[in-house]
């Protein structure tokens, strides 16, 4: 049986967007392509980019997070390569850095996670390579795509939590609960 995978349409924007690409470029040739396939679906968006590397797959959550606060990015793009070794170090890394990344997106972040989880390096470089799979570009076409989510629903956050009534006020004591004002 044949399978056809579906790729949405690129999104549009009327005002500008910037990515942060956030590498972890262990294995230099596949972070390579994989920054390539990133950069052509950015460019081809009409958006912008800046580039940081960072030690490792482990560091790419806390890496967008600073850069969250500090910056004015509009979303992220996490790439990096995890090859199965001879101990349990991949499981580790790789539940890790993707718990880390769904966390920052859970908490509104637009991250693209291109994080190549792999038995092999021909794995890898077929996953990375912008003419065969294209992992990277993947990544930055999702995090477009979150980023236009985000600004179609724009607006303010809702509160969160439970906010008491205007006709009762809080009493001193805890015990006492809500005295009618």
């Amino acid at each position: 049986m044949a399978q056809t995978e579906y790729t949405l349409p690129r999104p549009s924007f009327d005002k500008p967007v910037k990515l942060l690409i956030v590498v972890a470029p262990f294995y230099r040739d596949i972070a390579d392509g994989l920054i390539a396939g990133a950069r052509a679906e950015i460019e081809a968006a009409g958006a912008t980019h800046d580039l940081i590397e960072v030690p490792g797959a482990l560091e790419l959550p806390t890496a967008i997070q600073i850069a969250d606060r500090t910056s004015n990015f509009d979303g992220f793009v996490a790439l990096g390569c995890v090859i199965r070794g001879e101990t349990t170090h991949y499981e580790t890394v790789c539940n890790d850095s993707s718990r880390g990344l769904m966390e920052l997106g859970l908490r509104g972040l637009c991250i693209g996670n291109g994080i190549l989880t792999v038995e092999n390096f021909d794995q890898a470089e077929a996953r990375a390579n912008p003419e065969k799979m294209n992992k990277g570009g993947g990544a930055a076409a999702a995090a477009l795509h979150l980023v236009a989510l985000s600004r179609k629903w724009g607006g303010s956050e809702k509160p969160v939590g439970f906010l008491p009534r205007e006709d009762y006020k809080l009493a001193g004591d805890p015990d006492e609960g809500p005295v009618k004002a």
